[in-house]
């Protein structure tokens, strides 16, 4: 199966599995990958996800066997894209947290898999590289839109332009993922941030994934009215009502994460 999928207390694990190939993407893990999203959004238990690699790398970015100039034509990349670009967008738009641990090297499609994720965790030993221009191609799977939007102008297009390696430790002071954790410690810090996840006000997390992307194209002023009807929509939830009589009673709430 090229992608596994776990159910833990309250979160789902999901495993991309072709480690011989570094879990390079191909037609077939993209479809089961869509799949585990959806069931995973359809499941009212579920309340966040964790996405990992399995061996030794978190995902090789697209395999090429499937995209390779053939005698007869290049091949239709616009046709491809249009695939991975509706992961990308469900990914995006899921109602519920999503954590990545990269366990290894995260190049290409792979790295921009990554940061399409809402926190992101890496061992120290993994790497994040924009490896598109060392074949001709540009960043794709949202790479232009996520890069300098997390680490600035200028490292987006170094990054993009010299499809140099990134360490994680590198990374995460340049802010592009959460956090470099050591390699041994990276699958128990990433289930515990899960668990933790899993647990909070998943309504309210979900409306903040809505509004900060949203601040990414808009005025203050529209993103004041936003966030008014968000806080609105909010305030409606029992989560919220959980929340103050919890801090009211000076203890710890007990989110059901019900809209």
């Amino acid at each position: 199966m090229t992608v596994l999928v776990d159910k833990q207390q309250g979160y789902r694990l999901i495993t991309l599995n072709r480690p011989d190939r570094l879990n390079a993407l191909n037609i077939e893990m993209h479809g089961v990958l869509m799949q585990a999203l959806g069931e995973a959004e359809a499941d009212p238990e579920c309340r966040a996800l964790l996405v990992t690699g399995a061996g030794r790398g978190f995902c090789a970015g697209q395999d090429l066997a499937d995209v390779a100039v053939k005698d007869n034509g290049p091949p239709d990349l616009r046709a491809l894209l249009d695939r991975y670009n509706g992961l990308v967008r469900k990914l995006r738009g899921l109602r519920m947290p999503v954590v990545c641990a990269v366990n290894g090297v995260a190049a290409g499609a792979g790295a921009n898999l990554a940061l399409a994720c809402d926190i992101v965790l890496a061992a120290k030993s993994a790497n994040f590289i924009q490896a598109f221009s060392r074949i001709g191609l540009i960043p794709d799977f949202g790479g232009t839109w996520f890069l300098p939007r997390l680490v600035g102008a200028a490292r987006a297009r170094g990054l993009a332009i010299l499809g140099e390696p990134l360490a994680a430790e590198r990374a995460a002071e340049w802010g592009l993922i959460w956090q470099a954790v050591d390699d041994q410690l990276l699958m128990a810090e990433a289930h515990t941030l899960a668990a933790r996840l899993a647990k909070q006000a998943t309504t309210g997390i979900a409306l903040t994934k809505r509004a900060l992307d949203a601040a990414e194209t808009t005025t203050l002023d529209r993103q004041l009215d936003l966030e008014r009807d968000l806080q609105d929509e909010a305030g409606r939830t029992p989560d919220y009502a959980e929340g103050v009589r919890a801090f009211i009673e000076k203890r710890t709430p007990n989110f059901s994460g019900r809209r």
